[in-house]
């Protein structure tokens, strides 16, 4: 697993409203959850429209997590729109031993000259990944499966059974297993420099 800065793994996401960053905060504290951890999942938002920019947060532990703020120091950041990189203060609070998960067809050079980031930078397509697999733009549960390879916070098959559980409910199984590939996809496609 990936070494953390206190007792939790802190994750921030960095989104546009609409993109799913809300709901894989929740699949991975749900599938955490499921696995015997305690976990916290809660989305910030600025003006409530599609498109705007938002953030989502992940708290992961082995102990009871008392605090309910926001995460400042993260551990991960992920982006799931590379607008956001310049225009969005996305590598607050990070250090050297962060990690920076984007979705973006840049590369690392560019994220690190934009950001400023001193971590470890891992990039992959997620749009296309997603566009490929679903059949429309929704980059969140490829970048989930990035999130689960890059941290190991929890197995890759606890956030599969989660997404069953909860997008078998509400999606027609084709839609269910279009993100199930993409969720893998970006498990085995994530690349890290740094």
């Amino acid at each position: 697993m990936l070494k953390t800065k206190g007792k939790f793994l802190e994750v921030r996401w960095h989104a546009r409203a609409g993109q799913g960053a809300k709901s894989a905060a929740q699949i991975l504290a749900e599938a955490a959850l499921d696995h015997g951890k305690y976990a916290q999942a809660f989305p910030e938002y600025g003006a409530e429209r599609s498109g705007a920019p938002m953030r989502a947060f992940n708290k992961i532990g082995e102990e009871f997590i008392r605090s309910h703020s926001p995460v400042l120091t993260p551990d991960v950041v992920v982006v799931l729109d590379d607008t956001l990189i310049g225009s969005a203060p996305v590598s607050n609070g990070t250090d050297e031993e962060s990690v920076l998960i984007v979705n973006t067809t840049r590369s690392p050079e560019w994220i690190r000259e934009k950001t400023g980031f001193r971590g470890k930078i891992c990039t992959l397509r997620a749009t296309d990944i997603a566009l490929e697999e679903i059949g429309r733009g929704m980059p969140n549960t490829v970048m989930l499966g990035a999130l689960i390879k890059v941290t190991g916070a929890i197995p890759l098959e606890a956030v599969e059974n989660r997404i069953k559980s909860t997008l078998g409910k509400k999606l027609p199984e084709k839609v269910v297993e279009g993100n199930l590939k993409a969720l893998r996809r970006g498990y085995e496609e994530v690349c890290c420099v740094g």
